[in-house]
């Protein structure tokens, strides 16, 4: 496809974030939707930064990860959320050229890199329940260490790469993004350009970034349930999966909701938007809820705080 019609992607300053296609009436209660689960999303991942680093007992490689995976939650929605809010009250719902590149980036860098820690969580569930003897040698701190720096490598390539070549193509007369943030995909949708190079990136992205993440945590949970309903006790059985059900819910809801979203016709936008809501916003939100009310260690922690604090008044 040529790019006539189009200026250079230079000569664009800004784009216009189409939202949901709602009436203004209801921009208001989207601001104020967006503003009380974006609350909670705070409240809830720094709360579990904080017990994880405030409780000695916590000083675990699952620990390590989980507070590494509250910083991620808070980061995307951080990325998306603010900008909205802005735009569910202001007439002009524009972001500048280098603040869509900017969301785009950081976006891309939290949600790959949540897929590699999440990766690593399940490997640690594998480690913990098949080779629990070997637990301290295998996870140690120098290897748990290296894992989440390899995730944040891996989410900052793969950004780099999905921005350079997002933005590098030409743009028609309309600047207008039928989304409530940057998303690539309905970036490259106003291009004039030829997109044969990008649709390359993001296959060689979801085959060599994105694909082994699904399949190390597919593999470990084959040899986990394999492990676990081999042990003689039902008491033990159901010891064995607590321990993993947090991970395993947790897993579902990300991937799940991200499945819905990309595998949703793009002749319906508008369900795709609201699907992305989930993993921009409830995923985050509720992943602390998940860890802390199915977890023993979590809510012992928290009741140890609540007490001091108690105790202190």
């Amino acid at each position: 496809m040529s790019d006539k019609g189009a200026g250079n992607h230079s000569d664009v300053t800004d784009f216009i974030l189409a939202g949901f296609r709602v009436h203004p009436e209801l921009h208001f209660f989207l601001f104020l939707l967006f503003l009380l689960v974006y609350g909670m999303v705070l409240l809830g991942n720094i709360s579990m930064m904080a017990i994880i680093v405030t409780d000695s007992q916590l000083n675990t490689p699952m620990y390590f990860f989980l507070g590494n995976l509250s910083f991620i939650d808070l980061s995307y929605s951080t990325v998306i959320a603010p900008k909205d809010m802005v735009n569910f009250l202001s007439e002009k719902k524009t972001i500048s050229f280098v603040g869509c590149a900017a969301q785009c980036f950081f976006f891309a860098l939290f949600i790959v890199t949540e897929g590699f820690i999440l990766a690593a969580m399940a490997y640690d569930r594998f480690i913990a329940i098949c080779n629990p003897l070997l637990y301290s040698v295998h996870m140690s701190k120098r290897l748990c260490t290296q894992l989440v720096a390899g995730s944040y490598f891996c989410g900052w390539l793969s950004s780099i790469l999905q921005v350079c070549v997002t933005f590098s193509v030409s743009f028609c007369a309309s600047r207008v993004i039928d989304h409530f943030y940057c998303d690539s995909y309905q970036i490259e949708k106003i291009s004039c350009s030829n997109l044969s190079v990008n649709k390359m990136v993001s296959l060689s992205l979801a085959a060599f970034i994105i694909l082994p993440t699904i399949v190390v945590i597919v593999v470990s949970y084959m040899y986990i349930v394999t492990t676990v309903l081999k042990i003689p006790s039902s008491e033990g059985r159901k010891k064995a999966f607590s321990t993993c059900s947090s991970h395993l819910g947790v897993v579902s809801l990300l991937y799940g909701t991200v499945s819905f979203v990309y595998l949703t016709p793009p002749s319906n936008p508008e369900l795709r938007k609201v699907a992305s809501v989930f993993y921009i916003l409830v995923t985050p939100m509720l992943n602390p809820l998940i860890y802390s009310l199915r977890n023993k260690d979590v809510k012992q922690a928290l009741g140890k705080i609540l007490w001091k604090k108690k105790a202190l008044h």
